[in-house]
């Protein structure tokens, strides 16, 4: 497993935290990032980051999700298929470094191994349409080698 697969899921896993024990975001970074062991600092870091920024973003990345998940109430979608849609957009939008393609695989094998049976191509499905909508508005900014199209 690569180690930003890692990082992503130990952020999903302190997202997932912060949702629900509705502790501060530094209290939970504190109590399931930078407490492991098995990631060296700049994963910790990498991990802080995503979740920050996408939690700092949220309303506007759940409008995009809003609009490309037009059969589905908000609401009903399963948390952690949100979570992994809003942390991959927060890639998109704010990670120049991460090619929109490594962020849409690591949302689907992330959801395959932490939440439903469809959830992977439900958001193969969303992450697609938000991208292009993103490439459409020349929201997208990310240049070098496997970056750009």
């Amino acid at each position: 497993m690569s180690n930003r697969r890692r990082g992503r899921e130990c952020a999903l896993q302190a997202f997932y935290a912060h949702e629900l024990s509705g502790n501060t975001l530094e209290q939970t970074f504190h109590d399931i990032i930078m407490n492991r062991q098995d990631m060296n600092q700049n994963i910790k870091e990498f991990a802080c980051k995503l979740v920050r920024l996408a939690h700092q973003h949220r309303d506007d990345i759940d409008n995009y999700i809003k609009s490309k998940a037009l059969n589905w109430d908000f609401e009903r979608i399963a948390i952690l298929d949100k979570l992994i849609l809003r942390m991959s957009i927060c890639e998109f939008l704010f990670f120049d470094d991460i090619p929109p393609k490594v962020s849409i695989d690591e949302a689907i094998e992330i959801s395959k191994k932490y939440s439903t049976e469809n959830s992977g191509k439900f958001i193969n499905g969303i992450l697609d349409s938000v991208l292009l909508e993103l490439r459409h508005e020349a929201k997208i900014n990310k240049k070098g080698r496997g970056l750009v199209e």
